[in-house]
């Protein structure tokens, strides 16, 4: 089986590996990372910006690879519910005979001195390496590892809910009867 993840951050090719094995565990698994493009702004600011940028990612990413069996797509973003900024992310998994799957991640609520720089136009990641000290932290725990402590990180959340987006190409569940 050959997965195509749209992204070369080692967070999300690692998630994106890790579930895959965990719902297909017999397979072998070839997983290619490409760099394509969201059609969505760097820091996407509500959950429908970002879903879209992860079905965009999905989308191009099975484009950018002919022989791919899955496309994957996986965007992280902003949302601001009673008052509260939290950070989240969207998983979207196509296969190449056009079946669409999506989860998104839990909601992590956000500091206000990270907002306040992420509402001047600075991207989530950056914002907690200048409040935090942190360097590249995307690309490490990512917000979830630095605000929970490690108890859980970027890539456990990400893996989790790609999981469930790989759901209904796995379950039986979802199956016709």
């Amino acid at each position: 089986m050959k997965v195509v993840v749209a992204s070369q951050n080692p967070v999300k090719v690692n998630a994106t590996l890790e579930a895959f094995r965990a719902q297909f565990p017999a397979d072998d698994i070839e997983l290619v990372s490409a760099s394509v493009p969201s059609g969505v702004s760097d820091q996407p600011m509500s959950d429908e910006e970002t879903r879209q940028g992860a079905v965009v990612r999905a989308e191009n990413a099975l484009e950018a690879q002919a022989d791919a069996d899955f496309g994957v797509g996986l965007e992280g973003g902003i949302c601001e519910l009673h008052g509260i900024a939290y950070t989240f992310a969207w998983m979207v998994v196509i296969s190449r005979e056009g079946q669409i799957s999506a989860s998104r991640s839990m909601l992590l609520p956000l500091p206000e001195k990270v907002m306040q720089l992420v509402r001047s136009g600075m991207e989530l990641g950056h914002a907690i390496d200048e409040i935090f000290g942190t360097e590249n932290i995307k690309h490490k725990g990512g917000a979830f590892g630095l605000l929970t402590s490690d108890r859980m990180t970027r890539q456990s959340v990400y893996v989790d809910t790609l999981f469930c987006a790989l759901l209904p190409f796995r379950s039986p569940a979802f199956r016709d009867a």
